[in-house]
């Protein structure tokens, strides 16, 4: 009597998983925001992530691909250094150019159907955004804010490269770098 029991209660147990269990297909939980991670090693060689997401960002919005490697700076800080920090080739003065742009941050930072703000940016593992003498950072919610480089006194007397307006400057996580956050799955195979 025990045993037929057991087995009804068992059985109850494996029907209410598998009715509580995510169906396959659904999409991973979603990364929080990300905090900033300084540069603390000299690795330029550009990362797997940093590498998928810039030639997808490429085919999907159009410019350039401007690269992830940059020399090791004594004194410097810069996720180039690290390998995980690419530019886009973009030019503010050109209108397809403002509109690839536009494009690619309303699809970075919209709502998903599950009502999680800025859903592509935090599952790409996106740390900020600079573009356009404009700063979009994860640990500010994505909230623009103006952009001064340390490199420059005034916006004046700032260069055009400086200023973000000639490219966009994106930088990632260390996950995000290696293609470990949940939207890199099956990109990296």
């Amino acid at each position: 009597m025990v045993e037929p029991v057991r087995r009804t209660v068992c059985l109850l147990v494996l029907l209410a998983t598998l009715l509580t269990a995510a169906p396959a297909g659904a999409a991973a939980p979603i990364e929080d925001y990300a905090p900033y991670q300084p540069q603390t090693r000299c690795a330029p060689k550009a990362k797997p992530g940093t590498v998928v997401l810039g030639r997808w960002l490429v085919r999907r919005y159009g410019g350039a691909y401007g690269g992830v490697s940059r020399a090791c700076t004594k004194g410097s800080t810069s996720e180039h250094a690290e390998g995980r920090a690419f530019d886009w080739t973009l030019d503010v003065r050109r209108g397809r150019d403002r509109r690839a742009a536009r494009r690619m941050m309303r699809d970075l930072f919209a709502t998903d159907r599950a009502g999680n703000a800025d859903a592509r940016a935090r599952r790409m593992g996106v740390m900020y955004v600079i573009w356009d003498d404009r700063i979009y950072s994860a640990w500010n919610g994505f909230a623009p804010e103006r952009y001064l480089s340390s490199s420059c006194r005034t916006v004046r007397r700032c260069s055009t490269t400086l200023r973000h307006r000639d490219h966009v400057h994106l930088s990632l996580t260390r996950a995000a770098a290696r293609g470990r956050t949940s939207w890199f799955e099956g990109r990296l195979d």
